[in-house]
């Protein structure tokens, strides 16, 4: 309990904050047969509420209408950790260092058409905050014609594993792995675990932080 409690995100502002950096999740939904199906969508995170937009027909709109309970997941692998970091022969030492935010909640089609414009300049904003677009609204056609997806939390629990959980030696000692694998993302991974380079080396610079 006391490593899940160090993993845990506390702040809600960090978890909006997450979930509006990430491009891609996934929501569940309960299917006519009791399975649930998972589907992967663009969203935003707008007046606290998950907004997504759709194709109006399909099983997952069906699902919605039938049973509003689903779940909504978002994360972020940052840095995949071999075996051999911690141990030559144990398989069981991988690991991966993430971010995660999951959701439960009750999901709902909006129809009101100031919402759904709404909804659609927010998840415009998100995804092309270039501009180059006319901003949607209400009485725009192509409001009528979408379906949007609005998914009000019950909970929301945010974990992440960025070196928080070793001490200060080993995190150093990991830090100098990743860099030698030489992943794409070793560098990013390094400096959201608060360690920076040196003229000595490495060294820790504050608490890891994303």
């Amino acid at each position: 309990m006391q490593l899940l409690g160090r993993l845990e995100i506390k702040s809600k502002e960090k978890i909006v904050e997450f979930l509006n950096q990430q491009e891609t999740g996934r929501v569940s939904s309960i299917d006519k047969d009791g399975f649930p199906q998972i589907i992967p969508m663009n969203f935003v995170y707008a007046n606290n509420a998950i907004y997504m937009h759709s194709h109006p027909r399909g099983e997952k709109l069906e699902n919605i209408s039938k049973n509003q309970k689903v779940g909504f997941e978002a994360d972020q692998s940052l840095e995949f950790l071999p075996s051999y970091f911690s141990s030559p022969t144990d398989a069981s030492q991988a690991d991966t260092l993430y971010i995660s935010v999951v959701i439960k909640g009750n999901a709902s089609i909006v129809s009101d058409t100031k919402e759904k414009a709404f909804a659609l300049n927010e998840l415009m904003k998100k995804y092309q905050p270039e501009g180059g677009y006319e901003k949607l609204s209400p009485h725009m056609e192509v409001v009528e014609e979408v379906a949007i997806i609005k998914v009000i939390p019950i909970t929301m629990r945010g974990k992440y594993k960025i070196g928080q959980h070793l001490d200060k030696r080993t995190r150093l000692e990991i830090a100098k792995k990743i860099l030698a694998r030489n992943a794409p993302t070793a560098e990013n991974t390094v400096k959201m675990m608060g360690i920076k380079k040196t003229q000595n080396g490495l060294e820790i610079s504050e608490e890891p932080s994303w």
